[in-house]
């Protein structure tokens, strides 16, 4: 594990920042990627508290808020992984990032926390942002495209919805890193997403070695580590690190969706993008120590 926590915090915004092109590198279907995803991942996690004898014990309330955190986040991979095929890894990504805001509305309306002037300076900036990215002709787009847009919002609303039952799940808990609860939400997700399979007529065979090493991939770096050094690291750095964190996320999916996918960006889609980050950042700014 790497000690400087500034550095894991990053690291894991690097790891997670690829899940995007491990799920379009792989010809499986976006439910059966999202299952491996937490498949994997969890077992990995389950190894690491098998390993430093950790056990699975929770209170009742703990245990209702992990299933719906399990629940929301299912929901989130679902939505997500088809965002990504209709408008692409970094879009997806960013549009995902919106949760931010929703977590703002959230800490607002549920815990009285209320938004300072940067946080309601930030909705306005998103939004335009948005708007240029996405383009003034909404009619003018497939139908797809207009489907990924969606997804993308919908993923925003989940991972939102995941974040606050998570974060239930973890209000009284003794341990710094949540490696526990992510163990059993991604198990329990495992399950969602594999009963949702069977309800799609998917299959999860893995089609060749080249998927297999893909799914692989994603699922330990991505699921297990990336979400296990960013967790482990916002106890012992500034809102502002962790702000910057949020950001390079999307940022660097947009550029590996550019690099590696030859995703064309104009100038108007490249201005949207910059507003929208900072948008996301200074709407990150209070929330990411509340949550």
């Amino acid at each position: 594990m790497i000690q400087n926590p500034h550095l894991r915090l990053f690291a894991g915004a690097l790891m997670i920042s690829f899940s995007p092109v491990f799920v379009k590198l792989t010809s499986v279907a976006p439910t059966t990627s999202g299952f491996y995803r937490v498949l994997f991942g969890g077992v990995v996690v389950v190894i690491y508290l098998a390993i430093t004898r950790r056990r699975l014990t929770f209170s009742a309330k703990a245990w209702i808020a992990l299933v719906l955190s399990a629940i929301f986040f299912a929901l989130d991979l679902w939505f997500w992984h088809r965002s990504i095929l209709y408008v692409g890894a970094g879009l997806s990504t960013l549009l995902a990032n919106f949760q931010v805001l929703i977590m703002m509305a959230a800490g607002a309306l549920l815990f009285n926390q209320r938004p300072s002037r940067m946080q309601l300076a930030a909705v306005p900036l998103a939004i335009a942002g948005l708007a240029l990215i996405v383009g003034f002709d909404w009619d003018s787009f497939s139908a797809d495209y207009r489907l990924g847009i969606a997804y993308g919002l919908l993923t925003a609303v989940c991972y939102a919805g995941y974040l606050l039952y998570m974060r239930q799940a973890r209000m009284n808990s003794s341990h710094a890193m949540p490696s526990r609860e992510i163990a059993v939400m991604s198990l329990l997700v495992a399950a969602l997403l594999g009963l949702a399979t069977a309800f799609e007529g998917v299959s999860l065979q893995i089609p060749s070695v080249s998927d297999g090493i893909w799914l692989l991939l994603y699922g330990v770096l991505c699921n297990a580590i990336g979400m296990l050094l960013i967790a482990s690291s916002l106890s012992k750095v500034t809102t502002t690190e962790v702000g910057l964190a949020l950001l390079a996320q999307p940022t660097l999916s947009f550029l590996w969706d550019i690099l590696f996918f030859g995703r064309s960006l104009s100038l108007m889609e490249a201005t949207g993008a910059l507003l929208s980050l900072a948008g996301i950042y200074l709407g990150s700014m209070k929330t990411s120590q509340q949550a």
